[in-house]
């Protein structure tokens, strides 16, 4: 109990140390958010673009998080993230006037890890960020597990093929994770919406089948053998084409 207590005491640190880069190009949302974000315990950086958001995060390697508004001059927020992660698998948030099911899928296909739609609740989009901080740290204290060689150290919150890192988001992570956790079993997209996004996610189910599309893409040929689409049901991973 001592161990836990200390462990979440830790946690807790580490989420109010966040820092948090917000990108906006109404001022008052922009700063808003910030504020909402700085009462919280964190620490945060505004931008007014996504040109000078992405300059910021590469200035700030140590930012924790991304709340980017999707139409903003310069970059928007879809090629903003995509543009983020060439280089990060940091968690991001999208945050739109345009509440689309298309918008939202295009959200999530560029690799975002939420979308939250305008006008929101500052208050839930501060929890929906500790959420995400809280499954980013975590720390299981596992050791690293292979799986014909694919290595996953929930530790570092590292997977890696034959000793070669793979950028992964938040989303395809915790996909991989759940499937991997019981191996040859069928997960269906009703499960991973509910275990990967959250019971409160109202989300199209077709948000797993893109996510999990862009996961095997970027396992390679590792994925292409063991991350099984079960057609009709759901997804699996197995041991290999002939198990």
């Amino acid at each position: 109990m001592a161990k836990r207590a200390a462990f979440l005491g830790r946690l807790c640190v580490v989420i109010q140390m966040a820092k948090i880069l917000v990108a906006d190009d109404e001022q008052l949302i922009r700063q808003l958010v910030c504020d909402f974000l700085e009462n919280a315990g964190h620490e945060t950086l505004s931008a007014p673009d996504g040109d000078a958001a992405l300059e910021l995060f590469s200035e700030n390697p140590d930012t924790a998080l991304l709340i980017l508004d999707i139409m903003m001059p310069g970059l928007d927020g879809w090629a903003l993230t995509r543009e983020i992660r060439k280089q990060s698998d940091v968690p991001i948030i999208l945050l739109s006037a345009r509440g689309q099911e298309f918008d939202q899928l295009t959200g999530f296909e560029a690799g975002a890890d939420e979308y939250v739609t305008k006008p929101f609740s500052p208050v839930v989009l501060v929890k929906r960020v500790e959420a995400l901080l809280r499954r980013r740290t975590a720390d299981t204290a596992s050791a690293a597990a292979t799986y014909w060689g694919l290595s996953v150290d929930e530790t570092a919150h590292e997977v890696k093929i034959d000793g070669e890192l793979v950028a992964l988001t938040l989303k395809e992570y915790n996909i991989l994770i759940k499937l991997l956790s019981s191996i040859g079993r069928v997960y269906n997209r009703e499960q991973l919406l509910d275990d990967v996004w959250g019971f409160d996610y109202f989300g199209d189910t077709r948000t797993v089948d893109s996510h999990v599309a862009r996961l095997r893409t970027k396992l390679g040929a590792w994925g292409a053998a063991h991350l099984k689409t079960v057609y009709g049901v759901g997804y699996k991973i197995q041991e290999s084409d002939h198990a």
